[in-house]
Formats: C-alpha cells, sequence, structure tokens
C-alpha cells in the first residue's frame, strides 16, 4: 500500500527532491504511472460533467485510460509474479477497450455513419481479446513462460511469448487502420465540419500509432501509452466540444429561417417590426466568429453594440485611432463584416429573431 500510495504521489515530490540516483529514477516510474492514473480519474469526473449527451462511448474512453494506468501504477508497484499478473490483466482490460470506444467517438465527431450492430460486434471481439490476453498464469497461450523481477524499485514480468501473442497486435492495427480510413473518408466526404478538425482527430490517432511503433521498436520499459492515450482522449473531448458548439450555432441559424420565413401569400401587418433580410451563409459566419473574438475585440464589439462613439471606444480601452482600427479589422474579419453599420444591423436580426423566439416559448 505505501508502494501504491507513492505511486499516486510522486510526481510532486520527484519535482521538489530534483535529481536522483539511477536507481531512484528507475523507480519513479511508479510515481509516473500513479500520477497519470490520478489526472486520468480528474479527466473521467471532468468529462462526466461536461459532456452532457451521448456520453457513453466518452465515458467508457475516460474509464478505460484510467483502467489502463491503475494497470501500469499496480504492475510497477507488485511485490510477487501474482499480483504483477492481475496488474497486467487490469491493464489489458482497459487498452482493449479503449480502441473500441476511440473509433465509436471518432464515428460520431466525423457524422460517419455505421450499422447499429457494429457495436456489439466489436464488442464482442473486444472480450475475446482480453480473454487470451489475460490467459497468462492460466494458459500458456499468450504467454509460454512467465517470472517476475524487480528492477530499481520498478516491478516486471519476464515474458516468452506464446502462439497468440500477435492477436492483441493484429487488433491494434485493425483499429489504427480502422481510424485511419474513418478520418481520410470523413474528410474526402466533407461529413466533418472543418479541416482543422480532421488535422486535429489525425493526430489524435496517429500519436497513438508513432508511440506503440516506437515502443514495439526500442523496447523501452517505460509504456509511454499512458501519457499518450491521455493526450488522444483530450484531443477527441476538445473536437467534439467545438462541433457541438458549431452544430448549436447551426440550429440556431435554422430557427432564425424559420422565424423569418413567411408564406407569399401571408398577409403584411402593417406595424410588425421590419428587420433586414440575412442570409443564413452570413448569420452562421457572423456568430461562429464571435467565438473567436479576443478579449479586446470582444470589448470593441459590446461598445459599438451599446452604441459607443469612436472617441469613447479609444478612452475605454486606452489605445489610439491607428489601434483601433487594427482591433476593427480583425474584428470585421472574423465576423464577415465591412463596417460597423453591417455589424449592427447583423446584431439586431439576431437580438430580434431571439427576441421572437423568447415570446413564443
Amino acid at each position: 500500500m505505501k508502494k501504491l500510495l507513492a505511486g499516486f504521489w510522486g510526481i510532486p515530490i520527484l519535482l521538489l527532491t530534483g535529481c536522483s540516483a539511477v536507481g531512484d529514477k528507475n523507480a519513479s516510474q511508479a510515481w509516473i504511472y500513479g500520477a497519470a492514473a490520478l489526472l486520468s480519474l480528474v479527466l473521467l469526473i471532468g468529462c462526466c460533467l461536461v459532456v452532457r449527451k451521448n456520453r457513453a462511448w466518452f465515458c467508457l474512453l475516460f474509464s478505460s485510460v484510467l483502467v489502463v494506468n491503475i494497470g501500469y501504477t499496480f504492475l510497477a508497484v507488485s511485490t510477487g509474479l501474482e499480483m504483477a499478473l492481475w496488474a497486467n490483466r487490469l491493464s489489458y482490460l482497459g487498452s482493449v477497450f479503449l480502441p473500441l470506444s476511440m473509433l465509436m467517438i471518432l464515428l460520431r465527431v466525423t457524422n460517419t455513419a455505421y450499422q447499429k450492430w457494429l457495436p456489439r460486434i466489436l464488442f464482442a471481439v473486444a472480450v475475446v481479446v482480453f480473454a487470451v490476453a489475460a490467459s497468462p498464469g492460466i494458459l500458456d497461450i499468450y504467454y509460454k513462460e512467465v517470472s517476475f523481477e524487480t528492477v530499481g524499485g520498478v516491478s516486471k514480468l519476464v515474458k516468452v511469448y506464446g502462439p497468440l501473442h500477435p492477436l492483441y497486435l493484429i487488433y491494434l492495427l485493425g483499429y489504427f487502420s480502422a481510424m485511419v480510413t474513418v478520418v481520410i473518408r470523413s474528410h474526402i466526404k466533407k461529413t466533418i465540419d472543418s479541416a482543422v478538425h480532421a488535422v486535429i482527430i489525425t493526430i489524435a490517432v496517429f500519436v497513438n500509432i508513432g508511440v506503440w511503433l516506437i515502443e514495439q521498436i526500442s523496447h523501452i520499459d517505460f509504456e509511454m501509452l499512458s501519457v499518450s492515450y491521455i493526450i488522444s482522449e483530450l484531443f477527441l473531448l476538445g473536437v467534439h466540444m467545438v462541433m457541438k458548439e458549431n452544430q448549436r450555432l447551426r440550429e440556431l441559424v435554422k430557427r432564425v429561417e424559420t422565424v423569418h420565413s413567411y408564406p407569399k401569400d401571408a398577409p403584411v401587418v402593417q406595424d410588425a417590426p421590419q428587420t433586414a433580410t440575412v442570409e443564413p451563409e452570413r448569420l452562421e459566419a457572423f456568430m461562429q466568429g464571435l467565438q473567436r473574438l479576443t478579449p479586446t475585440e470582444k470589448t470593441v464589439y459590446d461598445a459599438y453594440i451599446a452604441r459607443a462613439t469612436t472617441k469613447e471606444v479609444m478612452e475605454k480601452l486606452g489605445i489610439t485611432e491607428n489601434t483601433l482600427k487594427y482591433h476593427n479589422r480583425n474584428l470585421y474579419g472574423k465576423l464577415c463584416v465591412s463596417s460597423r453599420k453591417e455589424l449592427l444591423e447583423i446584431h439586431k436580426h439576431i437580438r430580434s429573431v431571439q427576441d421572437a423566439l423568447e415570446q413564443k416559448t
């Protein structure tokens, strides 16, 4: 138990104590795994709070990363072969279901259609792969022989691979190939919001592929996947949140179109407030631009909405006219408008629609 607690809290201690002997550096691997497990737990809680809808696969992803890092931590601090084998099984449990959840999230964020039976088939395959990977100590199909040793304060298993050991490697390569295919297809079919999102998702996938290949070639004792998995889940969560916000904006634009779409033969109400017609594309570009404003640009925008004069804006920000012109160029560019007048017209249009929607509800 003392070793396990050291594994969770070792990183702060390591940073405070500075450099140490080689044996201590090897032992610090357990601390790193423990810190990664603690971070994974925090991220799992945060994920459950942030992702409100369709979060089952995200919860499985973040839980899998947590289980993997807990397994690595227990393996590093194991005191005997039996404990090390159970820790190894725990890490494989997370490692088997992690690529499954990652692929399903990729299918969702790239708006890729799939058959309802696909998750069930993949889940069944994952169970089979885990059963084979968890067999050491019971059967000799995955490891022919396995023994326990401690080097530099870190416990590890010494393995002689069995006939079914390549199964897990084939399993991972299959998922990596599927993920790359999904990203490429979504970019070609334009089922993803932007090329930037495709690039971010591609990075998330290739980080794990690259780390896995490095571990296979270099035989590094430290499991770098414990860190790369955390990076990948943060990438995917970030893309999910951005795409969710974009979807919200698109829905608002559709509601704008609905409110301002009248039948040709509808009677004209003379007393109804008139607002300029704004194309849906300009509305969406305007609202997406609002999400990308810097704090200074947002201050300028709010001042213009409040009908502040140029002089008042300069006094409020303490800037010169040239500096304000610089902010105006950036502001107008992001909102896809050419002047303050156009900015105010679109804002007025959006405001009128929002008021109409509030009155309906």
